[in-house]
């Protein structure tokens, strides 16, 4: 009769998982190839369009980033990525409200707004590939 093992702590499945990200990571992104014909001299209205757009593509590609290395992770992990999610992007949306507000008001507002969520939602790549890495807090048995 066979005995189950404990799981390994090095967490090779999540190993594996950090390769195929680093090559996705590598990959030219849809918010990449969708500012292209956005690019030039555009009124205030065309401008915010494409903002948006390209905010909007960021996003998603955290959001499946996101959910990649929530189920790479352990069920006793998944509590705290998605507590540090949830602080994230409370603290990136208000970043972005106190950094824009002088300009709220004003054409260029929204695309102001929409290009720091970007920059803001592209940085946080970082902070989820950690999830995976063995220096994270949670690889330590």
């Amino acid at each position: 009769m066979k005995t189950l093992s404990k799981p390994n702590p090095w967490r090779p499945p999540v190993l594996g998982a950090l390769a195929v990200f680093a090559v996705m990571a590598q990959a030219q992104t849809p918010a990449a190839t969708a500012a292209a014909p956005c690019k030039g001299n555009a009124s205030a209205e065309q401008a915010n369009a494409c903002a948006l757009q390209n905010f909007q593509a960021v996003d998603e590609e955290i959001t499946t980033l996101y959910r990649d290395v929530s189920r790479a992770l352990s069920a006793h992990e998944r509590p705290d990525l998605w507590r540090e999610q949830s602080a994230w992007k409370r603290e990136r949306d208000a970043r972005c409200q106190q950094a824009t507000r002088t300009t709220s008001a004003q054409p260029e507002g929204p695309r102001l707004q929409n290009e720091c969520l970007t920059g803001e939602t592209q940085a946080r790549r970082k902070g989820l590939m950690h999830w995976l890495t063995l220096d994270h807090p949670s690889a330590n048995p």
